[in-house]
Formats: structure tokens, sequence, C-alpha cells
């Protein structure tokens, strides 16, 4: 099945409980601080449709049509078609959607490639992971996960010492029929625009916590589960002139709340067991298939920012100044040496027994790692080349509704390079995207996309070939020892 926009969008007014301050949503679809982001979403949902994108966008199985971000890959090829997948719905939401659509279904993937690894725990955990996964793919849906805890909480002492109770959510019942949970998982980015949420966790557990470790999914407006959502960009953003992304690409970030929550055992695909928590990222190929949606993503949003550079240096009559030139040579490489990496994850790709193919892990957590240290630094990069442009505007658009300001600001404001007109349009659009508090979101989110930074170059630890690289080392220090005539020289002079 391909759905449509529409019908997505019919699916995100299903009873849902979001909560918006003190506020109950009841339609995110018309709610201001979410509906021109459903939209977007929506609009996904229709261009895969397209006949021009649909060879990229979709697979035939069994005589049906799936969207090809729901292709286990068995080739190179299959590789490259997820990869321009991804990259087509990166490049229709500039970069800015970290959870789209195609992000989860990579994840739950990679683990439907070694459904062996859940028998071990409970037999039938495996088959469950291939119903849930053919679930999504037969339906076409947008699946978010949560698989952290809250802080506090991540050290079970500090609730038992004071006699409070953990806010984790945890397994507080269980029967023939299924599990009863209760608590907070976080980070629900694109929660309210999802229409299934994965639970689990990312983050080790200690043996005092195996109540917590409990992996399952559930339909978004399940009985007993709220998302509690941090303040909307959108909802401030007047227009799209002068917040032309932050007014449609803010994907939400939220807390889900389990009150008593019953999920059947068919939906549970790990219980009791603490190192599968984490082994179902790291020994499928899911967290690497997950995050190479991720660098594509960030691709995208890399060239657009490059683009501004070039714009602002070109706008300002100072493209043929050679330490220009030079600033914008540096950021050309940057985003080459990202492409570089990702090509590489489709040309180094890695095998399962299974047949399953998955990009290699090495040059994935290197980009992984590459994207989280420099996102900062290029921002500033191109912050910098565009000066105190921003702050030479005024206010907002209301100056071209008046005839009097708008024929002086046209007069005053135009470059040879650009009218005045232009030149708002895009330092507007520059500024959402670098200097916004929607722009300080995105650095954030960046930063940490993976993890904290030790954790990002801890992959790349772990991945390397150390034997590899010290079996050079090993050799001429092996040398050096049996080169005994390496003193004969001395001896003879000594002599």
């Amino acid at each position: 099945m391909l759905r449509t926009g529409a019908e997505y969008l019919a699916a995100l007014r299903d009873g849902r409980r979001i909560y918006y301050g003190g506020e109950r949503v009841a339609d995110v679809t018309v709610h201001p601080a979410f509906r021109n982001t459903a939209r977007s979403f929506a609009r996904i949902y229709d261009r895969k449709r397209e006949a021009e994108h649909l060879g990229a966008m979709s697979f035939a199985e069994g005589g049906e049509q799936f969207t090809s971000w729901f292709l286990l890959p068995r080739t190179r090829k299959d590789l490259e078609q997820r990869a321009e997948c991804h990259r087509r719905v990166a490049e229709w939401s500039y970069g800015l959607l970290g959870r789209s659509p195609d992000h989860v279904p990579a994840f739950i993937g990679g683990m439907a490639m070694a459904p062996e690894l859940f028998d071990a725990n409970r037999k039938g955990f495996g088959r469950n992971l291939i119903d849930y996964f053919d679930y999504l793919k037969s339906r076409d849906l947008f699946a978010c996960y949560l698989v952290l805890t809250p802080q506090g909480s991540r050290d079970p002492k500090m609730y038992r010492d004071t006699g409070t109770a953990s806010p984790a959510l945890a397994v507080v019942s269980e029967d023939s029929d299924g599990i009863v949970v209760s608590g907070l998982k976080l980070l629900g980015t694109s929660a309210v625009f999802s229409d299934e949420a994965w639970i689990g966790s990312l983050i080790p557990l200690g043996p005092d916590q195996i109540q917590e470790a409990v992996t399952f999914a559930i339909p978004i407006n399940h009985p007993g589960v709220e998302i509690w959502v941090r303040e909307s960009f959108e909802l401030r953003a007047s227009n799209k002139i002068d917040h032309f992304f932050s007014s449609q690409f803010d994907e939400s970030d939220g807390v889900m709340v389990f009150d008593n929550v019953r999920v059947p055992w068919s939906r549970v695909f790990c219980h009791r067991d603490i190192p599968l928590m984490r082994d179902m990222y790291f020994k499928t190929p899911a967290h690497v298939m997950g995050n190479h949606q991720s660098n594509w993503r960030f691709a995208e949003k890399l060239k657009l920012m490059v683009g501004i550079a070039h714009r602002a240096c070109d706008m300002a009559g100072v493209i043929n100044i050679p330490a220009i030139q030079q600033t914008l040579g540096r950021l050309a490489a940057a985003e080459a040496s990202l492409l570089g990496l990702m090509a590489a994850q489709i040309d180094q790709h890695q095998s399962l027994a299974s047949g399953h193919v998955h990009v290699n892990r090495r040059f994935l957590y290197a980009a992984l790692q590459w994207c989280a240290s420099n996102y900062a630094q290029v921002a500033e990069e191109v912050r910098s080349l565009m000066g105190a442009g921003p702050f030479l505007l005024p206010a907002d658009t209301s100056v071209f509704d008046n005839p009097q300001t708008r024929r002086t600001f046209e007069k005053y404001w135009g470059l040879p390079t650009a009218s005045a007109d232009e030149r708002y349009k895009f330092i507007k659009m520059a500024w959402d995207l670098l200097g916004s508090e929607f722009a300080g979101r995105h650095t954030q989110y960046e930063k940490f996309y993976g993890g904290p930074p030790h954790i990002m170059d801890l992959y790349s630890f772990f991945n390397c070939p150390w034997n590899e690289r010290r079996a050079a080392i090993d050799q001429i220090i092996k040398d050096m020892a049996s080169a005994d005539d390496l003193t004969a020289p001395q001896n003879q002079a000594a002599s």
C-alpha cells in the first residue's frame, strides 16, 4: 500500500491525547501549533506516489507496491534504492525533519533481518517483530520511537533513598494476555504526527531495573497514553516569508506518559532481558540502517547551508575575494567529505548469514561522528559570511503592506546583485535556519542526535579494525628485533 497524504491526515484525527501546556489538542491537522508541519509530512506521502519518484520510492513484493523505506536489502542495488529514498525525503524537507517517516522503519527493518535474537528472549518474539514490521509496511504507517528514560531515573538509588517512585516506564503487572506498563518515556520527536510508537531503551539498564527491561509497540491513540509536547516554533511563526522553515518543519518533541497501559503479547518484543534491550540495536543492523537515513538527512541540510553561504557572498559582492573563496572551499570540501563517507557505506557494505546486506558500520559511525562534531561550526561559519545582514531588515513583512514604507524599502535596501524584496526573503530564510530559536533547537539536536559526543567517539573506537592497524607496527618491531646486523658497524668501529 502507498497511502496518500489525505489518508495520512485523516489518520491523525483519531482521538489521541496530546497536551500543549494545559490545553488538550483535539486535532493536530488544524491546531496552529502543528497544522503546517502535518501538511509537510502529508506532502511526503503524496510526492512519493508521483510518477517521477515512484521508481525510487517504491518496490514490488508479492504483487503489491510498498514504500522503499520498508525494503529489506539483499543487494547493493537495494541499498542504493533505500539511500535514494532517504535522500529524496530529506531533500523535500530540507533535512529538517529528523524523524521523517523513513527513519524508524530503518531501525525496525534492521531488527527484522535477525529475528532469532528476539526468540532467544522468548519464543515467538521474533515472529512478533516480523509481523509488526509487515503491519507497518502493508499500511504504510508512520512510526516514531521513544528509547530514553527520564534523566533522574537513570540512577534508581536516588529514588530508593528518598522513598519516592521512579518516573521511568516499567511493567507493573502481566498475565496470559499481555503486560501493563506505567511511567514516562522520551524523547518522542514527531510523535504527535505518527501512527505508531516503538518503546524501548538505548541506555544500558542496571540489574535492579529489570521491570524497565521491556520493548513494545503501540498505536499513538492507545488508551492510557498521553503526549506532552514542548513549545511550538510553528505557533509563533507568523508567515512563510519571515519564518519559512519554522512555520512548516517543526516536527515537535514530546514526552509520552503511560497510565496503566495494557499491551498484548503480540506487540511485545523484549521482556525482562536487560542485554537484549541494547543488543537489538547493535547486534542487528538496526542502528546503522537507521542512522544511514540520518546521514542523508544531514547531508541535505548541509547542502542547503553551503548554498546559503555562496548566495550570501554573491549578494554582498565579495565572491571574488580570495579569502572568501577559501572559506567557501572549506565548506564545499566538508560537504564532499560527508558524501564520500556515505558512498563508502554502500560501496563497502556488509552481509548477514540470512542473505541480507547492510551499510558499512565503520563508515556509518565516522559520518555520524562528523555530523555531530561539525554542525555548530559550519552554522557559525555561514552566519559569519552573512555579516550584519539579518539586523538591517525591517521587523516583518508588514513593511510591504504600507505603500510608503514599501517604496522607501525598495529604494534604499536594494543591491546591485539583488532587489530589496529578494534580499529580504533570502536573509529571513537564512536566519530562520541558522540564527533563530528554531535554529538553536537544531544546533542542540544535531550535537546530541546520536548521543553525547563521547558516545559518538566510542562507536568508532569499537568498530575500528585495531588488529589490522597494529599488524604493520608489530611486524616492524619483529623485523627490528631480528636485524642483528644493524649493530655490526658500530661494534666494528669500536674495535
